[in-house]
C-alpha cells in the first residue's frame, strides 16, 4: 500500500533564473572502507588471582550526613557527573537506582571527555567464582532497551520499565527518561563489560532489583570484589552515547577496538553466496559450480562465495554407542585433519585448491572463505587422532552457567555438555589456528567463517577462566588471520558473549542474529528486528553481518530491502536454479558489487523502546547514511510472528494488521553530517515502492501506513541551492532500494555554461530533485532523453556502455527562463 503524504511544503514560484553551471561530482563506492589502521598490540592477559582488592576511586554511597564527593562541584558539573549518594545512584541530574546497598561502589571512568562515565562494581564478604549484587532499584520515570542472550549464542532484544523484567544474561541495558511525554530526555547505558578475569551482566529479580551477576566460570578463579564490572555513561542522544562509551571503554580496556580502528574486508561490497541453506551439510563441488553458474546467467554475479559446513574431515563417534537422536549427535561430530574431506578430493576436483581456481577462474568469484569451528568442529578435535595429537588436545564437559539455562536450553549446548568438547590446549591454539590457515591460504582460499565461538565460557574450569580463555583463543585466530590471509578475512559467528565482543581486537565483521531460517515463517519479522536492534551496540564494534537469505522465498523483498540498509555484506543461499532476480537486482550491479551504506543499519530513535514485532502498533525504522543522502526502511514486523521469550507476555496479534507510523527527516542521525554547512534544512524524499517525490523540511513528518510484511524504503537527500537560482538534491540509482549508494560527491563551479555530475559507469535509473527543467542533459558527451515532473522529479536512464574508467560524465544545461 502506497503511504499517505501529509504536511508537505508547497512549492516556491518559480522567478527568473540566472543561467548558471554547477559542477556536480557523483561517483558510487567502491572497496572503500573506514579507517585501515591496524589496532594496538595484543595486550597481555590479565593475571590470575584468587582475591582482589585494587584501588578503585573511593566514590561510595555516602551515608546520611556525610558530603558526596561532589557536594561542591560547580552546577554544570553535578549535572553532566555520575553520582552515588545516600543510595541514589544520579545520572544527567536525574535519579537512576534507588536504594543501592552499602557494598555498592562507584569509579570514574578517568575520560576527560565524558565526565559522566564511570564503573559501577561491589564487594562482597567472601571469595568466590560466581557473585550476584544488588545495585538497588530502577527508579521511576525511565523505561528500558535490553539485549540480553536468549540462547547462549545469541542476542535479541526486549523492552520495559522497572527491574523485575530486565532478562538474564542482559549485556547492554540502555534508559530513557523524559520530562513529560515529548519533554527533554536523557539516556543511561548500562554496560556490564569484562573485569579482570571475571564477567559480568545484568539481570532483574522478583524484589524488583537491578543485580549484576558477576563470574569467572573456574571454581579457582576467585574474588571478593568487583571493582569496574558494570560501565554506566548518560548523554542526550542515544546513537552519540554509544560510540563515546565503546571508544571510551576500548581505551580504559585495552582488550577489544573500535570499529573505527579496524581494518574492513573487502568482501563487504560485494554480492555473496554461501553454500548453507542451499545444500546444508550434503555442499559438493558440481552444487557449487552450478550455483555460481545459474547466479551469474540470471545478471546477479557472486563475487564472494562462503563454502559452509560438510567441507570438513569429521567423524562422530557416538552413533553407533549411544541411542541419542541423530539431531544431538550431530553435534557431538569432531575433526580428524585439516584438510578437506573425499568429497573434494576425486575425479570432480583433485582438491580443494583445485575447485578454489576453478571457481576464480571461471566464474570471477574474487573472494572464497570456508567455515569451520572455534575449536576446528562442533565437538572440537578428536583427540586419537594423529593430526590433531600435536596439539595436546583432551576431552572435556562443558558447565553452563545458570545465565545459560536462565532463558532458552540450546540443543547444540546441550549435546555438547552430554559428550564433550575435545578441546584443544590453549598453549597450542595458535599452532592449530596457523596450520589450519596456511593450508587452506595455499589452496587460494581468502578467509574464514568462525562458528560455534561461545561454547569456550563453558570450558575454562580448571583452566583459568572463561574470560582467560576466551582472549586468547581470540586473539589467536586474530594473529593467525593477520598473517595467513590479506584483508582481515574472518566473520565471527555464534559470537554474542561479552567475552569475545570485548576480547575483539582486529576481528571486523560478526554476525548479528540467529540464522535465516527459511523454512520458519514466524521468525521473518523477528530477524530483521533482532538485527536491527543488536546493531545497535554491535555496530559500534563490528559491522554486523544481517546472514543471508533466498531470493525466492515470502518474505524476499522484506529481506533484501533490510539487507540493503544493513551497512554490512549482501550474500544469498539460493539453492541452483531457483531465485528471484527481480529481488537481486535490487541489491546487485551487473559487475557484482552492491551499494553498501556508511554505517550498521540501526532503528530510530522513536523506536529504540517500542516493541515492533508483538505490541500491534509500532512501525520499525531503520535508518543508515550514504556518501549524499540517507536512507529510511520502514517495516511492518507486526502479526507475523512472536518472541520466543514473551509469547505469554503479550495479547495475540492478528495475523495480518495495518499500522501507520509516521517518519521524518530527522529521524536519521547523522543527517547534518552529509548535509554540510549551508544547508536550509530541506530535502528531497524519494519513495522507492511508491516512486513518489515530496519536499520535507527536517523536522516535518509524513505519514506511512503499511501491512504485516510490507515495507517502504525513502532516499532523503539534502536540497542545495546552485547558482542563487536552482535548488538540486541528487537521489542516485532508484531502481536499487539504496538508491544513494551510487552517489559519491558533489561539487559545483559557476561560469554559466552546465551543470556536469560524475556518476559510476554503472547502468540503471538516474534521479534528482531539481527546482528547475534542464535544457539538455547528457552521459558522456551524449545527448539523452529525460523526463522533468511536475514534482521536479528528473530521470534518466544509464545504459551499460563500455567503460574507459570507472566514471561518466552528466551534464544538465540549464538556461535562463
Amino acid at each position: 500500500m502506497p503511504p499517505a503524504l501529509s504536511n508537505c511544503l508547497a512549492y516556491p514560484t518559480s522567478g527568473a533564473r540566472k543561467r548558471a553551471d554547477f559542477l556536480l561530482a557523483t561517483t558510487r563506492l567502491q572497496g572503500t572502507s573506514l579507517s585501515p589502521s591496524l589496532p594496538a598490540p595484543l595486550a597481555a592477559a590479565p593475571p590470575r588471582y584468587n582475591s582482589r582488592g585494587r584501588g578503585a576511586m573511593p566514590v561510595v554511597a555516602a551515608s546520611p550526613g556525610q558530603p558526596s564527593s561532589t557536594a561542591d562541584a560547580p552546577p554544570l558539573q553535578m549535572m553532566t557527573t555520575t553520582r552515588l549518594e545516600r543510595g541514589s545512584l544520579l545520572v544527567g541530574g536525574r535519579e537512576l537506582l534507588a536504594r543501592a546497598p552499602p557494598d555498592v561502589t562507584l569509579r570514574a571512568a578517568v575520560a576527560d571527555d565524558a565526565p559522566g562515565a564511570a564503573f559501577l562494581g561491589a564487594r562482597a564478604a567472601a571469595p568466590s567464582s560466581r557473585h550476584v549484587f544488588s545495585v538497588g532499584t530502577i527508579a521511576e520515570g525511565w523505561r528500558w532497551l535490553s539485549l540480553f542472550r536468549l540462547k547462549i549464542w545469541w542476542m535479541t532484544p526486549k523492552t520495559g520499565a522497572g527491574a523485575a523484567g530486565v532478562p538474564a544474561e542482559t549485556q547492554m541495558l540502555l534508559l530513557e527518561s523524559r520530562n513529560g511525554a515529548e519533554g527533554e530526555a536523557v539516556y543511561a547505558l548500562m554496560l556490564p563489560v569484562l573485569d579482570g578475569d571475571f564477567r559480568a551482566s545484568l539481570q532483574g529479580s522478583t524484589e524488583n532489583e537491578l543485580q549484576f551477576c558477576f563470574e569467572s566460570g573456574d571454581p579457582d578463579v576467585q574474588a571478593m570484589e568487583a571493582v569496574d564490572a558494570v560501565f554506566i555513561n548518560s548523554g542526550d542522544n542515544p546513537f552519540r552515547l554509544i560510540k563515546e562509551s565503546i571508544k571510551i571503554l576500548s581505551k580504559v580496556k585495552g582488550t577489544f577496538s573500535h570499529i573505527e580502528n579496524k581494518e574492513i574486508p573487502a568482501n563487504l561490497d560485494w554480492f555473496g553466496w554461501c553454500t548453507w541453506d542451499a545444500f546444508y551439510k550434503d555442499v559438493k563441488p558440481v552444487g557449487i559450480e552450478e550455483g555460481l553458474k545459474s547466479l551469474c546467467d540470471g545478471g546477479a554475479p557472486p563475487k564472494f562465495l562462503i563454502i559452509d559446513d560438510g567441507w570438513q574431515e569429521v567423524v562422530d563417534e557416538f552413533k553407533e554407542v549411544d541411542e541419542a537422536p541423530a539431531e544431538q549427535t550431530v553435534f557431538a561430530e569432531r575433526l580428524v585433519d585439516l584438510k578437506e574431506n573425499d568429497k573434494f578430493r576425486g575425479e570432480v576436483c583433485k582438491n580443494l585448491g583445485d575447485l578454489v581456481n576453478r571457481i576464480k577462474g571461471e566464474h570471477a568469484v574474487k573472494y572464497v572463505y570456508v567455515w569451520h569451528a572455534l575449536l576446528g568442529y562442533w565437538g572440537g578435535v578428536r583427540a586419537t587422532s594423529d593430526a590433531m595429537k600435536k596439539y595436546n588436545p583432551k576431552l572435556i564437559y562443558p558447565v553452563q552457567s545458570p545465565g545459560n539455562v536462565a532463558n532458552l536450553r540450546d540443543i547444540a549446548m546441550d549435546s555438547l555438555q552430554k559428550f564433550g568438547v575435545g578441546i584443544i590446549d590453549p598453549a597450542k591454539i595458535y599452532d592449530f589456528y596457523n596450520d589450519l590457515h596456511s593450508y587452506l591460504s595455499s589452496m587460494g582460499v581468502d578467509g574464514v567463517k568462525v562458528d560455534v565461538q561461545n561454547v569456550m565460557e563453558t570450558l575454562g574450569h580448571g583452566i583459568g577462566g572463561r574470560v582467560a580463555l576466551t582472549r586468547k583463543y581470540q586473539h589467536a585466530l586474530e594473529e593467525s588471520i593477520a598473517r595467513n590471509f590479506k584483508g582481515n578475512n574472518l566473520i565471527c559467528c555464534m559470537s554474542h558473549n561479552s567475552d569475545t565482543i570485548f576480547s575483539s581486537l582486529k576481528s571486523a565483521v560478526a554476525r548479528a542474529s540467529e540464522d535465516f531460517m527459511p523454512r520458519e515463517p514466524t521468525m521473518q519479522t523477528m530477524h530483521i528486528a533482532t538485527v536491527a536492534f543488536n546493531s545497535f551496540l554491535l555496530g559500534e564494534i563490528f559491522i554486523p553481518d544481517w546472514d543471508m537469505f533466498h531470493s525466492k522465498h515470502e518474505s524476499a523483498e522484506f529481506h533484501g530491502a533490510a539487507r540493503a540498509l544493513s551497512g554490512g555484506g549482501v550474500y544469498v543461499s539460493d539453492k541452483p536454479g531457483v531465485h528471484n532476480f527481480s529481488v537481486l537486482k535490487k541489491l546487485v550491479l551487473p559487475d557484482g558489487s552492491i551499494l553498501r551504506a556508511r554505517y550498521a543499519g540501526r532503528p530510530t530513535c522513536d523506536c529504540l523502546f517500542n516493541d515492533p514485532v508483538m505490541d500491534g502498533k509500532s512501525l520499525l525504522k531503520i535508518w543508515n547514511v550514504n556518501n549524499l543522502s540517507a536512507a529510511i526502511g520502514v517495516f511492518n514486523c507486526q502479526g507475523a510472528g512472536n518472541w520466543a521469550w514473551s509469547a505469554k507476555e503479550i495479547s495475540h496479534i492478528p495475523t495480518s494488521i495495518n499500522i501507520t507510523g509516521h517518519l521524518s527527516p530527522s529521524d536519521v542521525e547523522s543527517i547534518e553530517e552529509i548535509a554540510g554547512d549551508d544547508w536550509n534544512g530541506e530535502t528531497a524524499v524519494y519513495a522507492f515502492y511508491s516512486c513518489s517525490l515530496l519536499r520535507l523540511q527536517k523536522n516535518q513528518s509524513l505519514q506511512v501506513s503499511l501491512c504485516t510484511m510490507t515495507c517502504e524504503i525513502y532516499t532523503i537527500s539534502p536540497i542545495k541551492v546552485f547558482g542563487g537560482a536552482v535548488r538540486f538534491a541528487p537521489l542516485g540509482l532508484t531502481n536499487m532500494f539504496n538508491s544513494g549508494g551510487a552517489l559519491h560527491s558533489i561539487a559545483s563551479t559557476v561560469d554559466s555554461s552546465a551543470t556536469t555530475i560524475q556518476i559510476s559507469r554503472i547502468p540503471g535509473r538516474f534521479a534528482a530533485y531539481s527546482s528547475a527543467r534542464p535544457a539538455i542533459c547528457r552521459v558522456d558527451a551524449h545527448d539523452v532523453e529525460f523526463s522533468h515532473s511536475d514534482d521536479g522529479l528528473l530521470a534518466f536512464d544509464l545504459s551499460d556502455g563500455s567503460p574507459q574508467n570507472n566514471l561518466r560524465n552528466i551534464e544538465i544545461v540549464y538556461t535562463a527562463s
